[in-house]
């Protein structure tokens, strides 16, 4: 056994699955995690909270990607409320813990999230179609087409 140099731990070296590997986020994550959620919500549910989801616009329509690995569609609800706002919501389940189960991280966020985007105008809410597919949900709100202003000719006399 010899001891690690910057956090006094031991590891021995003969064996490579127990060379103690320092995760230098480590500190950051013990200070994280006592501070209070900015948005008043719990550890597990802001992580989820904070589903990242991709929104691109193309002339057709405008498209929502969403990671959300390990869930199902059941799990998950696209809808449109108070006209124009997309909500994209849903649960993750945490694994069940056997009695005999011993845990050595745990990274994998579980509860709660929900996501709400306004809407612009042209959008037909009426029209939206969502569909998952390898853990991504895609969902797809197309666009009103743009009229193109008219243009009058005009003879000129004289």
């Amino acid at each position: 056994m010899i001891p690690y140099l910057f956090g006094g731990r031991r590891t021995n070296v003969f064996d490579p699955f127990s060379l103690d590997v320092p995760d230098p986020f480590d500190s950051f994550r013990s200070i994280s995690d006592s501070l209070p959620s900015p948005s008043g919500l719990s550890g597990e549910t802001a992580a989820l909270a904070n589903t990242r989801i991709d929104w691109k616009e193309t002339p057709e329509a405008h498209v929502f990607k969403a990671d959300l690995p390990g869930l199902k569609k059941e799990e998950v609800k696209v809808e449109v409320e108070e006209g124009r706002v997309l909500q994209i919501s849903g649960e993750r389940s945490r694994e069940k813990e056997e009695k005999n189960d011993r845990w050595h991280r745990v990274e994998r966020s579980s509860g709660r999230f929900l996501r709400r985007f306004r809407l612009p105008e042209g959008a037909k809410v009426d029209q939206v179609k969502a569909a998952m597919e390898n853990g991504v949900l895609t969902v797809t709100v197309p666009k009103e087409e743009l009229k193109k202003p008219e243009v009058k000719a005009i003879d000129i006399s004289g």
